[in-house]
């Protein structure tokens, strides 16, 4: 069963927001189309963007019954919505409490229009079905998903910047060094585990025994895991914390998570020039191959924003997560080389050390050692391997983000 569309012709309505469609409808099934049965024309009007329902529109009754091959002349006015946006509207036979027959897979004649500012921009008007619509909206899906992520951050930036401030001021909101505090904590890691390591254990690492050298290798490692496990073990709770936000405002919630991806890179940009300057004073000179740092930084930012989304959703469902999140973090640190030699894995089975070296932070905290302490750039092809994870995790955290993002005021 089918119907044909002949010289359809769709103007604007002149000084309203609406359009004016008209068209000759062909009966191309094997079936009459009797008026009596409740056989009519309407459209409904969906939103291009989401393929949300908008308006369910007016309807046309056949005039007569309609045999097949039979035509008829086909009028009527659409109305678009007033606010912005991109629309497509579908006119297709029905049947009143029956069906829509596009549903069905008739064709339909499709009319593509956008409004701005109260005005009314007619795009395209052509035959299409409903598995042509289906393949279209799944395409922009897809590209949504690359798209959306970047646009949330780029969109939202004076707000990040807001929140990551105001988050870093509130952890020492009255404490006499204030915001100082964000350069104290680090130099204050760094002379423990200098003391600690160099001058109490006199720990020292196959390659270096210098005194120094095991804190510099121990500190490197320590520069990536810092920001990612602050970002990581904050985001269970990250919804919950700011409830009020998701439940009374109109508030752009998936920038919570990318607030602690911020504030856990400010930290560690301190912790890194103050291992600069720890450097320069042992070793009395900065390896050049510091330049590389950006580009283990970017799919470090990645990947902690895509599992800081993931979590941060989780999180609004699963109450218990910061709690098994914490112990996760622990395990993962100590199956990542930090605090003890690479060289250690070589008494594991070859499938335990080849599991090990696919861990995404052993990736990043061997190009920190390679460009902070061995004057070498990363290793490119576990790098290059590492940053397409990472982008999959950026994209793969949004999207689940954003799909569960409507649940979150009912569940807190």
């Amino acid at each position: 069963m089918s119907a044909g569309y002949q010289d359809a012709r769709v103007r604007l309505e002149p000084g309203t927001a609406g359009l004016r469609a008209e068209f000759t409808i062909r009966n191309e099934s094997s079936e009459t189309w009797q008026a009596a049965q409740g056989f009519a024309i309407g459209y409904h009007v969906f939103d291009a963007e989401t393929g949300t329902l908008l308006v369910d529109g007016e309807r046309v009754p056949m005039g007569r019954d309609l045999q097949p091959g039979e035509s008829e002349a086909v009028k009527f006015s659409i109305a678009l919505p007033a606010e912005n946006g991109r629309y497509q509207v579908l006119i297709s036979p029905m049947r009143e409490g029956v069906c829509w027959y596009y549903e069905r897979g008739w064709p339909f004649l499709l009319v593509e229009a956008e409004t701005r500012a109260g005005l009314v921009r007619l795009g395209a008007t052509r035959v299409a079905d409903a598995a042509e619509l289906r393949r279209r909206r799944e395409l922009r899906a897809v590209g949504r998903a690359f798209v959306y992520p970047v646009l949330t951050v780029w969109r939202n930036r004076g707000l990040i910047r807001v929140m990551v401030r105001r988050d870093i001021l509130g952890r020492y909101r009255g404490s006499f060094g204030g915001s100082f505090w964000t350069v104290i904590n680090p130099l204050l890691l760094i002379l423990t585990y200098y003391f600690v390591f160099a001058l109490v254990m006199r720990a020292s690492f196959p390659g270096d025994t210098s005194r120094s050298g095991y804190v510099l290798y121990y500190i490197a490692g320590m520069l990536p895991w810092l920001a990612f496990s602050e970002a990581a073990g904050r985001a269970p709770q990250v919804v919950l914390e700011h409830r009020n936000f998701v439940r009374k405002l109109v508030f752009a919630v998936e920038t919570l998570p990318v607030n602690l991806v911020a504030a856990g890179l400010v930290s560690e940009f301190f912790a890194v020039l103050l291992y600069c300057a720890f450097l320069l004073l042992v070793r009395h000179g900065l390896p050049v191959t510091v330049l590389w740092l950006p580009l283990l930084l970017i799919p470090q930012v990645l990947f902690t924003a895509g599992i800081s989304w993931f979590l941060a959703a989780l999180g609004a469902f699963v109450r218990d997560l910061g709690q098994i999140i914490g112990f996760v973090m622990t395990i993962w640190f100590f199956m990542t080389p930090i605090c003890y030699p690479e060289q250690s894995w070589n008494g594991l089975p070859p499938f335990a050390r080849a599991a090990l070296s696919k861990n995404p932070m052993y990736i990043l905290v061997r190009g920190y050692r390679a460009i902070f302490l061995e004057h070498q750039p990363p290793a490119w092809g576990p790098l290059w391997k590492f940053t397409i994870l990472a982008a999959a995790v950026f994209v793969l955290g949004h999207a689940w983000f954003y799909k569960l993002r409507k649940s979150f005021a009912d569940m807190i």
